[in-house]
């Protein structure tokens, strides 16, 4: 058997001293060694599952998977002493194998109620929030909650009473809270094959992680809705909040989207945690050769520099590092965006409402007159904004703002689409750059690529291993582990493209032919397009080939 001890010191990285001291309290005290040091600080709850796995030998319960299993009926005196030692009597769907899920395995008194009742059961290590949500879903099914169809007259304060009770209250805060300790970016809320579907956004990728009772969801909607600030009469137009919360000593702000389904409203929470992001270049993941790029147009007092990419590729925390670099007692800064999503010491920001006519090119034609010396526009969507930012740029601002594109090159077009002329663009623009997240692979779980040589056969591995001047390569390959969920991915790391607007570029035609003849001068400045610095990060063993060609292949 494992050691206990053994797997504290290595595992769980327990002090030898704290270690010490936990025994020297247990051989005066008595109790059980983990619970102490949980007490002492040295561990936390949700550390206990995996240790008792690794000791014990016991498998961890998927409580994704709640479908598959069957939880057995007991009269309420014992339905009430399993939740007070969360646990759960489970069977298959078949019967024939029955399963305790218990957040501690070791319990007496659970033990004894087993060996008493002669059960024949196999154990699952559980966390005790999946078995309280579970709870809190068996108690809303004998709450005679009503579906949708079926409210009268009375619906909204019928409806304002399930959101404040204790199931839907308990049962939200359960999932808020799980997606926090997963770090996940945002949680979606969606009814699903009879079902009310629970998925975490986690490194931009979604997982499924509950499956509700479909009773739950219009208590679920209801609170949201209150809790945002939004209309619960209304269900047949989109609607958005926002929530200021408090979790764990972490301020938290939480934006709802509510969308209209033929069946119900699937809810998006996106988490944004007001001190959890650092506005550092390093944190970006910058190749140092692109970084240095960057850096000298920071350097400019003029000109527009623009960041591409799709929705959720990271371009507006990437802007905010822009600024909070350029940050000074000596400059004046101001943002317009929609809406702000992170406060920014030192900067002015300015949330556009273009539903009273405050738009884009509304905000920047008012805060020119308030002499800034650098502007961000948080987005290019119409003409008359992109030509407003250019000019800007050509009468002594330094302008940053995004544009949806796939690449750098295509910015050029997209804004002649829009109507700017290309003098215009010549003047203005400085650089632009391509940006996607790929997630970093879990360093505590990954191993060697086994088909390297397949790898540079099919991919230009080489290419880049030149351009780049790499001496040696270091390509991983995801596995999946208890620190990153199974995954096989941890974190996430900027992969870009550059392109700088100089001499060449302004010479080139913007016609049909120019996206690639600018392609074309950055491979021959040795510099890499998206693809190539996603291989590049893979070769350094921060991500996948995998990940890479999911993201920009």
């Amino acid at each position: 058997m494992i050691s206990l001890e053994n797997e504290l010191l290595t595992e769980f990285q327990v002090t030898q001293s704290d270690l010490d001291k936990g025994k020297r309290f247990q051989s005066r005290n008595g109790g059980r060694l983990e619970q102490i040091l949980v007490n002492m600080g040295c561990l936390t709850e949700d550390d206990l599952i995996p240790l008792f796995s690794k000791v014990l030998g016991l498998p961890i319960f998927d409580a994704s998977q709640w479908q598959g299993w069957k939880v057995e009926e007991l009269p309420s005196e014992e339905l009430s002493f399993f939740k007070a030692k969360n646990a759960l009597l489970l069977s298959t769907k078949e019967g024939n194998k029955r399963y305790i899920a218990a957040k501690d395995p070791l319990d007496l008194e659970l033990t004894e109620y087993i060996q008493n009742n002669n059960l024949d059961v196999e154990f699952e290590l559980a966390k005790e929030s999946d078995l309280q949500a579970y709870f809190y879903q068996i108690q809303a099914l004998t709450d005679n909650l009503p579906d949708e169809d079926e409210l009268s007259g009375d619906e909204e304060a019928r409806l304002r009473e399930l959101a404040v009770e204790a199931p839907t209250v308990n049962l939200l805060n359960t999932l808020i809270t799980k997606a926090l300790a997963r770090g996940a970016s945002d949680m979606h809320l969606e009814p699903y094959s009879n079902k009310y579907r629970v998925r975490y956004r986690i490194d931009g990728v979604l997982h499924t992680v509950e499956n509700l009772a479909t009773k739950m969801q219009m208590p679920i909607i209801t609170r949201l809705k209150i809790l945002s600030g939004m209309d619960i009469a209304e269900k047949r137009r989109p609607q958005d909040g926002k929530i200021e919360m408090r979790i764990a000593n972490q301020e938290l702000d939480i934006r709802v989207s509510a969308l209209p389904l033929n069946e119900s409203e699937s809810i998006v929470l996106r988490f944004l945690k007001k001190d959890a992001i650092r506005y550092d270049m390093s944190v970006l993941g910058l190749a140092s050769d692109t970084q240095l790029l960057i850096q000298q147009d920071l350097a400019k007092t003029t000109g527009v520099i623009l960041l591409t990419g799709p929705t959720g590729s990271g371009k507006t925390t990437t802007l905010y590092t822009f600024l909070n670099e350029l940050n000074s007692e000596n400059v004046k800064i101001i943002t317009l965006e929609d809406p702000v999503e992170y406060q920014l010491e030192g900067i002015n920001q300015v949330h556009v409402n273009p539903e009273i006519g405050f738009d884009f090119a509304a905000g920047l034609r008012s805060i020119v007159r308030q002499d800034p010396d650098i502007i961000m526009v948080g987005e290019i969507r119409d003409a008359e904004t992109a030509r407003i930012a250019l000019q800007s740029a050509l009468t002594g601002h330094l302008v940053f703002s995004t544009v949806h594109t796939n690449d750098a090159a295509s910015a050029y077009t997209r804004l002649l689409d829009l109507g700017v002329d290309e003098f215009l663009l010549n003047a203005a623009l400085v650089s632009i750059v391509a940006q996607r997240l790929a997630r970093k692979v879990c360093t505590h779980c990954a191993k060697p690529a086994e088909n390297i040589d397949e790898l540079f056969i099919n991919y230009p591995l080489q290419k880049v291993k030149e351009k780049a001047s790499l001496d040696s390569i270091t390509l991983l390959e995801a596995v999946g582990c208890d620190q990153c969920n199974h995954s096989g991915y941890k974190g996430r790391i900027a992969i870009n493209e550059y392109l700088r607007c100089d001499d060449e570029i302004k010479q080139i035609p913007k016609n049909d032919q120019f996206i690639r003849q600018a392609q074309a001068h950055n491979d021959a400045l040795q510099r890499r397009n998206l693809l190539e610095d996603g291989f590049y990060k893979a070769l350094l063993g921060v991500t996948t080939i995998d990940e890479v060609l999911r993201v920009a292949g």
